[in-house]
């Protein structure tokens, strides 16, 4: 399905993934976590072709190179990402936008267009999953949306596209327990054996709902630690200061003040760790500073 070697990517000069690699399988879901600033939202940005990135490795997509395809082609391949912060786009119909992208993705899968009645009854089976109100597919596209209208929105595009990659980008910021909940009974329900999800988030809580088939801790621009649906739990209760970090990576783009602020931020409820973990990080950055000079 989806093969990551060696990814880097670097904007405005500044390398953000560095050396990322990851395998996700037909039907697998993975959960990417980590800190601010670890690159989750570069990882979505690169993988769905948005510009102004210098990039290395490769990113095999079903046997294509998928960073030599344009986005549009990317998106008629299979690949759906949603947003973190959806676009509102005043004057165009919700209805109009989904039926557009449905029939984009079945000219190109060969396929003839859907009729607009026989769309309407399947928008309206996947909004009653999402809990929506038909009267949406009226509205402007996310204009006037609330946070989680919007999200709910951007999982009824996921149910309407059917995607063979989903890019799930923090899909639960914003959210309430019951939005959060309804999100999740969505996206569980969307699981397929030949669609695969890349879930990427802050919160442990989702995956209480949402239980993936591996969890990877992203951090200085690589996967650093991997495991199962456990290691959220044991992440909330230890932190990102837990997880290995690339030092050499963090001297170009982080002082030694901004890790300690990070770690102060992550582990605030566990004040002693946090200040022997704080001391351990800058006495290793420390050492390795003395060894480059």
């Amino acid at each position: 399905m989806l093969s990551i070697n060696n990814l880097t990517a670097t904007i405005d000069g500044k390398t953000v993934l560095n050396g990322f690699d990851l395998e996700v399988g037909a039907g697998e879901v993975h959960v990417i976590m980590g800190p601010n600033g670890a690159g989750k939202s570069t990882l979505s940005n690169v993988l769905t072709g948005r510009d102004g990135y210098t990039l290395g490795g490769t990113v095999d997509f079903d046997g294509e190179d998928l960073l030599a395809m344009e986005p549009e082609d990317r998106a008629n391949a299979g690949l759906f990402l949603a947003f973190q912060h959806p676009t509102e786009i005043p004057g165009v119909g919700n209805m109009y936008f989904l039926r557009t992208a449905v029939n984009a993705r079945r000219t190109a899968q060969g396929l003839p267009e859907i009729a607009a009645t026989d769309f309407l009854k399947k928008a309206k089976d996947a909004m009653a999953l999402l809990d929506m109100d038909p009267a949406f597919l009226s509205r402007s596209v996310n204009t006037g949306f609330s946070g989680g209208e919007k999200k709910r929105n951007e999982v009824l595009q996921l149910s309407l596209l059917e995607p063979r990659l989903a890019i799930l980008d923090e899909i639960d910021s914003g959210l309430d327990i019951d939005a959060m909940r309804v999100v999740a009974t969505a996206v569980e329900a969307l699981r397929s054996p030949d669609r695969s999800m890349i879930i990427i988030t802050h919160h442990p809580r989702l995956l209480e709902m949402v239980r993936p088939d591996h969890v990877h801790v992203l951090n200085g621009g690589k996967i650093v630690r991997s495991g199962g649906p456990e290691l959220a739990t044991q992440l909330e209760a230890e932190g990102y200061a837990s997880s290995p970090v690339s030092y050499t990576h963090l001297r170009a783009h982080e002082t030694v003040l901004d890790i300690v602020c990070r770690l102060l931020l992550e582990k605030k409820k566990k004040t002693k760790k946090l200040i022997d973990s704080c001391q351990r990080c800058i006495d290793n950055i420390t050492y390795t500073r003395t060894c480059i000079k």
